[in-house]
């Protein structure tokens, strides 16, 4: 027996933490990593302070639950306009343009703010035009990584997103309330314009991502072109079709006020929310792992069950501290679907057809959450709250067994010998040569 057998705790350590290869590698994924974090950190800020606003302004919590419903359908429909866009123009030049547009939105916030009666309003139209313009971006940003990021480094690059997004996630409410409640909403707002500007600093330092030479204009034909490849893709179908179940069954934050109020605990309701970020984040950090699994569908099915089976555990809790474990777990689990996810996405589709279907992916991630707060409410009302979750959770570990089973492509992935995938590295390579 060697001593590669037994390699030292040191090596067992770095075989866990995240692997910062396309960090080192590709000076453009870098500067859009931190202009990203920049970015994130921002928008929490915002995404903190317009509902604290409208509560203030309104008192009701139906103006304030008013913002998600006009924020779905611009996201939807110009998340799919914006895969085409990310297809036919210059990709760098879109998140660009798209992100001066969200600071002078951010802009409009703060002025609004400093106003000696600030009105209703311009916060919901806003909120649309953001919506909207995130919509343009997201299919872009998507799209440009596996151009900037060498193949085989796309898991580690997709982990090492996710972790700036898991930080934004938690540091970025948190500090939000600090700021908010020491130094009033203007300081808030005027802080994410400053993080729009940085941001949009560092992506001009990026190089350029042209559309290919024979790329079509954005059109509903084009649209239809990309649903239509993605339909003849069983294996990406299934991996919509799988968030899609697994939000719309067990994502229940909608009731996690009242859980936190039957559980006796209102002081954990902020941890609730920053739970399944946490566990997400553990995730990212020990991802290392992630580069040497090949089965991704495998891994897609695994962990969205898993998702499910740790929200019925939750259900089940009558200890808080357990129900936050839970929630922890749960979101490990999501984090693990979400990068396999992806990381069949980036490495089997065709660069001219990348933008259309993260369009497509757009929709799943956002019109699922979106949707499972209506059922998780509606169940709530009729079976009470902790059968709303854990009801939930036996559901999606059901559904995604049961679109695992009528799916088998799925199942089968493998990225050392799918054809796509294949196909997607031999591009690669001639394109670097």
């Amino acid at each position: 027996m060697t001593d590669d057998d037994h390699p030292p705790p040191s090596g067992r350590l770095r075989a866990l933490l995240p692997d910062l290869t396309p960090w080192h590698a590709s000076p453009d994924f870098r500067r859009m990593w931190l202009a990203g974090l920049v970015t994130v950190f921002g928008s929490f800020l915002t995404f903190v302070a317009v509902p604290l606003q409208l509560k203030e302004l309104t008192g009701s919590t139906l103006a304030v639950g008013a913002v998600g419903a006009v924020e779905l359908v611009p996201l939807i429909v110009f998340g799919l306009y914006g895969g085409a866009l990310a297809d036919a123009l210059d990709r760098r030049a879109l998140i660009l343009w798209t992100e001066l547009g969200l600071t002078v939105l951010s802009t409009l916030l703060l002025l609004n703010t400093l106003l000696p009666h600030p009105m209703i309003w311009p916060l919901y139209v806003v909120a649309a035009l953001t919506s909207a313009l995130n919509g343009l971006q997201r299919p872009a940003l998507h799209a440009i990584v596996p151009r900037i990021v060498a193949h085989e480094q796309l898991p580690a690059a997709i982990a090492l997103n996710s972790m700036r997004w898991q930080i934004g996630a938690i540091a970025g409410p948190a500090l939000a309330g600090v700021f908010i409640a020491y130094a009033g909403l203007p300081f808030a707002y005027g802080l994410d314009v400053l993080t729009y500007v940085v941001s949009a600093a560092l992506i001009m330092t990026m190089a350029p991502s042209p559309a290919s030479h024979d790329a079509e204009k954005p059109s509903l034909r084009g649209i239809l072109e990309g649903g239509r490849y993605a339909w003849s893709r069983k294996e990406l179908l299934g991996t919509y079709a799988i968030d899609l179940t697994a939000m719309f069954f067990a994502f229940p934050t909608a009731v996690f006020p009242f859980l936190a109020d039957e559980l006796h605990a209102p002081w954990a309701l902020g941890l609730m929310y920053a739970a399944g970020a946490a566990g997400s984040l553990a995730v990212s950090v020990t991802s290392g792992w992630a580069s040497r699994i090949h089965r991704h569908g495998r891994m897609v099915v695994l962990a969205a069950a898993g998702w499910g089976g740790a929200m019925a555990v939750a259900g089940w809790m009558h200890n808080v501290w357990l129900v936050l474990l839970f929630l922890a777990v749960a979101g490990g689990c999501d984090m693990i679907s979400g990068l396999f996810r992806s990381a069949m996405w980036d490495q089997t589709i065709p660069d001219e057809l990348r933008g259309r279907l993260a369009g497509i992916e757009l929709l799943s991630y956002s019109a699922g959450p979106q949707l499972g707060q209506v059922r998780a409410g509606g169940t709530a009302a009729l079976a009470g709250v902790r059968a709303s979750v854990w009801a939930g959770g036996l559901a999606c570990v059901a559904g995604v067994g049961l679109l695992a089973l009528s799916l088998p492509k799925l199942l089968v992935y493998d990225q050392r010998t799918d054809p796509h995938a294949v196909r997607a590295r031999e591009r690669k390579l001639t394109t670097a040569a």
